[in-house]
């Protein structure tokens, strides 16, 4: 029998101990992908990320985060792990003011690059490193999650299959109450409440509702938008109150091509009543379907009732009863693990990966644009971003 072949990739990950660096790639991503034995090619070829090395701004942090999962290597220089031949990937899940510099110090050292998103706080300079990137024949790629979770994937399947006939419109509900902070601790670091950091649900947000809309249904040409900051005082992480300068919530109405309109309420200031923290209602000539991160649920057009609006009598319909769940039909994982899996092998064989720095850039694009329309109070163009 032949030994199988391994390709060791040493991966440089930037933000380790922030909430997303820790928990969702090297918890839940990246550690699973080394303990399975690799990401499989064939049976006789794996990627194995080897040798792994934490960066961060906090030594005691970095040197406990190291500890408690077994790696060797941590650093609070990322100049000199850069220059250090054993590792291939950079990766950064860092503060979104500290990303775009460090990126591109990645891309300087001649390092394949994936990021969380926003990539940078503004389009310029986003799309400046997609362009560099692609002049130094690197590979790059920016995190997309959602368009792995089980709910979206069921809802891509009844995309692709034609469930809906002619698709209508999409109705996007996102948001929780996030506690400002002073009897109840904040979920969310304080940090996303002061524009001056990278805050504002606006720019976090809007990169994802940019690729489910572009990765489903198709490109955005045009928006309407209005951000509000509805809680202006906030409590830190040391307990000391501060005023708020950036959007907690954001309304929004999408055009895309070929007329299919989309309207996205996103919110910090905003109490669930509704199936998920994420919903995606899709209503189309031959059904509907409503997504949420895990499940999804199906209303066809022979399936639905006639409701008849009568206010003065008390409703008969019991309006979820008339929809059918969508089974699993398929084992679905960790949505940034399978993400990770794709970039690996994409650097590793040049296998497809469009979700590149461009993707990312035309995400920043679309919450620059957002706040442009909120500033101007009008429709904004949405001009397309090229390779």
């Amino acid at each position: 029998m032949s030994k199988r072949k391994i390709h060791r990739i040493g991966i440089v990950l930037n933000g380790a101990t922030g909430r997303m660096g820790s928990n969702q790639h090297l918890k839940r991503s990246i550690l699973p992908i080394i303990a399975q034995g690799g990401v499989r090619l064939s049976d006789e070829e794996s990627i194995l990320p080897d040798p792994v090395a934490l960066v961060g701004r906090n030594a005691a942090k970095l040197e406990g985060l190291a500890r408690q999962y077994g790696i060797e290597s941590w650093t609070t220089d990322l100049g000199a792990v850069l220059e250090d031949p054993a590792y291939s990937i950079y990766f950064d899940a860092q503060l979104t003011r500290l990303r775009a510099e460090s990126v591109e110090q990645a891309i300087d050292s001649g390092k394949h690059v994936y990021c969380e998103k926003p990539v940078a706080e503004d389009s310029n300079t986003a799309y400046r490193l997609y362009r560099k990137a692609e002049e130094a024949g690197l590979r790059h790629g920016v995190v997309q999650d959602k368009l792995w979770l089980p709910g979206i994937q069921k809802l891509r399947s009844l995309v692709e299959s034609g469930f809906f006939g002619e698709i209508l419109s999409i109705r996007g509900e996102f948001g929780y109450w996030v506690f400002v902070g002073d009897a109840v601790p904040s979920q969310r670091p304080s940090w996303n409440y002061r524009q001056q950091d990278g805050g504002g649900i606006v720019l976090d947000m809007f990169p994802h509702w940019h690729y489910l809309l572009e990765g489903l249904f198709g490109p955005v040409e045009r928006l309407s938008c209005h951000a509000a900051t509805h809680l202006r005082e906030r409590w830190d992480e040391r307990g000391k109150a501060y005023q708020c300068t950036a959007d907690d919530a954001a309304y929004a109405t999408f055009e895309l091509s070929g007329g299919v309109v989309a309207h996205f309420n996103s919110s910090w200031a905003v109490r669930v009543r509704r199936d998920d923290l994420l919903t995606l209602q899709v209503d189309g000539t031959r059904g509907s379907a409503v997504a949420g991160l895990g499940d999804c649920w199906i209303q066809p057009l022979d399936g639905t009732p006639r409701p008849v609006w009568d206010p003065d009598v008390e409703a008969s319909l019991d309006y979820f009863r008339d929809w059918m769940k969508v089974p699993d039909q398929m084992e679905y994982g960790n949505a940034f693990q399978a993400q990770w899996e794709e970039f690996l092998k994409h650097v590793v064989t040049g296998s497809p990966f469009p979700w590149t720095l461009l993707a990312g850039a035309r995400g920043v694009q679309l919450a620059e644009k957002a706040l442009e329309s909120h500033q101007k109070r009008s429709w904004t163009e949405i001009p397309r971003l090229h390779s």
